[in-house]
């Protein structure tokens, strides 16, 4: 099964995906995960990343497509989850003819709807752990009383200096702006399932199962 997890920065959608992989032993095609990967793995795509990257330039949606390529050309395990590509009609378009190309479908898109006030008040007391990034929530998930991380250990707890309030109305605007357009996209295809993005994280779970199939 290859899927798409759509929403804004915040929804939950990264928790969601490791989840997938757990369970369903799918692999989670993360943007910024493949070019890190790609950057230090020496390869003839990976010294071009490398050259964007060294530049400060914009990575381009043609690297990402042979990003994509070359992990659809790998072992597909439970199938692939999209995360965080498309961002734009222009993705999805080449996304679609890239898994054409590879004899691939898409199964499903899911979109997490959240309310924006509400997901700003999860956002900015959002952290994270360093070395797992497993993400926790001064409101709903602390941080542990005894200063290590439930996950691995790890007393790395980090907060990103963009989740505050004004960062996150400007990234949400960007969302809205570029992202969300594909939500009418998917639609008229046919895949789109939506689920509530803000309820606990076992229920957004449960949704996405049932919506899954």
């Amino acid at each position: 099964m290859n899927i798409i997890l759509l929403g804004p920065p915040g929804a939950g959608k990264g928790t969601q995906a490791r989840t997938l992989v757990e369970e369903r032993n799918m692999i989670q095609l993360s943007t910024g995960d493949m070019l890190r990967e790609a950057k230090d793995s020496g390869t003839e795509m990976g010294k071009v990343v490398a050259d964007v990257m060294a530049r400060g330039e914009l990575v381009t949606d043609e690297i990402v497509i042979g990003l994509i390529r070359e992990k659809l050309q790998g072992d597909k395990q439970g199938g692939f989850i999209f995360d965080g590509f498309p961002r734009t009609l222009a993705q999805a378009d080449a996304l679609a003819e890239l898994l054409d190309e590879q004899g691939e479908s898409l199964d499903a898109v899911v979109e997490m709807r959240v309310d924006d006030e509400a997901l700003v008040q999860r956002i900015t007391a959002r952290s994270t752990c360093g070395n797992c990034g497993e993400v926790f929530n001064d409101l709903t998930k602390p941080w542990p009383a005894d200063g290590k991380c439930s996950n691995c250990g790890s007393d790395d707890v980090k907060r990103r200096a963009d989740d505050n309030e004004d960062s996150l109305k400007q990234r949400l605007m960007e969302y809205y702006k570029k992202t969300s357009p594909l939500l009418g996209y998917y639609y008229a295809k046919g895949g789109l399932r939506s689920v509530n993005g803000l309820g606990e994280i076992a229920d957004v779970k449960a949704s996405i199962a049932k919506a899954l199939g």
